[in-house]
Formats: C-alpha cells, structure tokens, sequence
C-alpha cells in the first residue's frame, strides 16, 4: 500500500504561532525550502547538520547538533582498507555558542578549542572545514568544496507524529566533493567524479524516547549518480516516508514504506531492506565495518549503531527501468535515545 503523499511547490513555515506543526508543512518537497522556525518547546527541540562523505579511499563525516540543553558535535574517519577508525566527540553545555540556522544550506560554525566546523554555503557549493587539534594523537584538517549541481533535486520531508510531536528532514544526496583531509602527515585527495556527499539535516520536536534505522548511499554507479534514501520505525503510521532515489540529480520519492530486517548480536550478517507490502524495494545490504557510538550525559542517552558495507539487490521505480544496485557502498544504521 502507498501513501499518498501530498508534493510541496512553495516556501512553507514548519511552526505555526504557538510552536505547534504548521498543518500546510506536512508534505515532501524536491527543493529545501521548508522553514523550520522551531519555538517554544524547550528540552525537546532537535537540530542537526550531518555531513558524510564518501571518498575513494576513506568516509569522513562531520556534524553539529544542538538538543536545546546541550550541543553535541562529533567528526569520524575510516580508512577503508586498513579499518582504521577514529571518532571524536564534544559535549557544550547549554550549547554555548552554537547556533542552528533555520533554512537547511544556511552557514553553520562551532568554535570550540578541541574543534572548530565551518559550513559555509555561496553560489552552489559548501565549504566544509575542520581543524581538530588532536585526533587520535595526530592534527587533523579538512578543506572540502561540496558542489550542489543546479537543477539538482533532494528530498525534503515532514514527518507528523502529531501537533506537537514532528520532524523535518533533508537529505541531499550526490553531490560531488573535492578537497582533503589531512591526518597527520597523510593527506586523502577527493576527486568530484568519484567522491559523493550525502547531508542529512533535522529540525524536529522529539518524544522523550525515540528510535529510527536509516540507510543510504551516494556513488557513481557506470555513467550515472545514484543515491539511495531509506528511513524506517520513526516514520511507521505518519502516512509519510523518507524513502527515495536520486538519478543524475532527479528525486524519485517511494511512497511506500520499508522494513529492515537485522541482527545486531551479528554484525556482519546481512540486513535486508524491503518495501512492506511490494517487491518494489528488494536489497541486501553486507557490512564489512560497524560504528557503535554512545552517549551517556545528563539529559541525554544515545547509541548508534552504524554499519559501512555495500548494497546489492533491485528498486522498481514508477516510469523508470528496474534500477539494479551490484556492491554500492553506503550505510545503514539503528539509532536509539533518550534525550
């Protein structure tokens, strides 16, 4: 069974006067121009810009996030072959200093003596930078020129749990980077026909308690860029999905939902992610590498766990071909907190 999701063509306010879900938000648009002016709310307003990047040679991601009682930014690398992986985190108290735009390309700083992220948006591209002082005992520096093709589509949705509990996202996909990440004295070079950024930015007022999977990927798969979306539990009964794929920069949304299927116990056992009633999503995803992260403060108890390793199977899309995904790198994660 499909939803019946209702397409966005027009600049549209998240929050009404009262801070509650603007009923004419709720919908799916293919350009970000859904505002998310969050009030009032206070302790369960949730905001985040998450970067990943998948280069040839390793995945780096970068993100700042602020949940109204502290923000939490974190920046992680993998090195694909050697599975060397670092992650580091920092936790501002109140979120001093950190301040989360309302429209999902605005610049975004942190400025923090063990990290400074600059995300910094003109004329089609965001610069990413970091410079962390100490990461895994080594400087690390990053220059990242992210482009945003024009005419380039993404998937912007809002997700209604209720009036008052909701959650804007967008996910931008295949967008060619250039640049380097410096660690220590390795440099890693990015090459725009083979590196792909994916963005993942939320604005939402969360339940105490909440649990999501996400998948996707973004690569060049013969002469085309492909990006695959898929969300799942959070949005289960909104009449909503997250669930879409990006051709050469066109959003085809999947208005249907999907099930993840996996056991955590064995990380190296393949998840399947399937559409609930169709065989029009049918994929296998293999993980060769798995990223537990937890977070365990005042307010806040977080843990993710996140699985790199390659899609493979088929997507029925209205109009298209079959679309037939052989070892595509991506992600696919569970996500619980209590925050």
């Amino acid at each position: 069974m499909q939803h019946v999701e209702r397409e966005l063509i027009n600049p549209v306010l998240l929050c009404d006067a009262k801070g509650q879900l603007n009923p004419e938000a709720i919908g799916f648009a293919k350009q970000p121009f859904i505002q998310s002016n969050l009030t009032k709310n206070f302790m369960r307003k949730k905001k985040w810009n998450y970067w990943c990047i998948f280069g040839e040679d390793i995945l780096f991601s970068a993100t700042i996030s602020h949940l109204d009682y502290a923000a939490v930014c974190f920046v992680y690398l993998l090195n694909y072959e050697t599975q060397r992986f670092f992650e580091k985190q920092i936790v501002i108290p109140t979120g001093r200093g950190v301040r989360m735009p309302e429209n999902v390309l605005d610049d975004v700083v942190l400025n923090h003596h063990q990290m400074k992220i600059q995300l910094l948006y003109a004329e089609h591209e965001t610069k990413l930078s970091v410079y962390i002082p100490d990461f895994d005992g080594e400087n690390l520096h990053a220059e990242l020129d992210i482009y945003h093709p024009p005419g380039d589509e993404s998937l912007n949705v809002v997700i209604p749990k209720n009036r008052n509990v909701f959650q804007f996202t967008a996910k931008h996909h295949i967008l060619p980077t250039t640049g380097f990440v410096k660690l220590g004295e390795k440099e890693y070079d990015f090459n725009s026909d083979y590196s792909f950024a994916v963005l993942d930015y939320g604005r939402g007022i969360w339940p105490r308690k909440s649990q999501w999977n996400w998948a996707m990927a973004s690569q060049r798969l013969g002469h085309r860029r492909i990006g695959l979306n898929f969300g799942g539990q959070w949005t289960d009964g909104t009449g909503m999905t997250e669930n879409a794929v990006f051709i050469d920069g066109k959003m085809i949304k999947i208005h249907e939902d999907v099930l993840f299927s996996y056991n955590l116990n064995d990380c190296k056992h393949p998840w399947t992610i399937r559409t609930r009633f169709s065989d029009h999503v049918h994929l296998t995803f293999t993980p060769f590498f798995t990223r537990t992260a937890k977070t365990n403060i005042q307010f806040l108890r977080s843990e993710v766990h996140q699985l790199v390793g390659y899609f493979d199977g088929y997507i029925h899309l209205p109009n298209h071909p079959p679309l037939y995904i052989r070892q595509m790198l991506g992600c696919s994660e569970e996500h619980i907190a209590k925050w």
